[in-house]
């Protein structure tokens, strides 16, 4: 605890040296055009006084949705969703074997891929 009050101390210090420095004060000329330069920023940001370029549909769902990582993510979903739809509706699910995996008919499943598997049925 003695570091901090030492450190405030030397801070202290140095603050009061900085202040009594008569050198150290702005000229009126520079405190002039600080203060010019920072109306001017204050009449900028005035509302209504800059028009932004308005987003168009496809940009606000962009950055509705979270950017372009967001949506990454979101079409990979979605191709995947529709392929898997595709494919397992055509071969699976469509045919008998499909239809014989979901009920629970295995000696049929292994009957159809091959006659190698026929010793399975006994």
């Amino acid at each position: 605890m003695t570091e901090k009050d030492t450190d405030d101390k030397m801070l202290d210090a140095l603050f009061d040296a900085a202040r009594e420095d008569v050198a150290a004060t702005p000229s009126a000329s520079l405190m002039a055009r600080v203060l010019e330069d920072a109306s001017a920023l204050q009449k900028i940001a005035e509302p209504g006084a800059v028009q932004g370029r308005r987003d168009g549909f496809w940009r606000a769902l962009l950055r509705n949705l979270g950017g372009w990582p967001s949506v990454g993510g979101l079409a990979t979903a979605a191709v995947a969703g529709l392929w898997i739809g595709i494919a397992g509706s055509t071969s699976q699910i469509g045919s008998t074997l499909g239809a014989q995996v979901l009920s629970g008919g295995q000696d049929a499943v292994l009957s159809e891929f091959d006659n190698s598997y026929a010793f399975l049925l006994d």
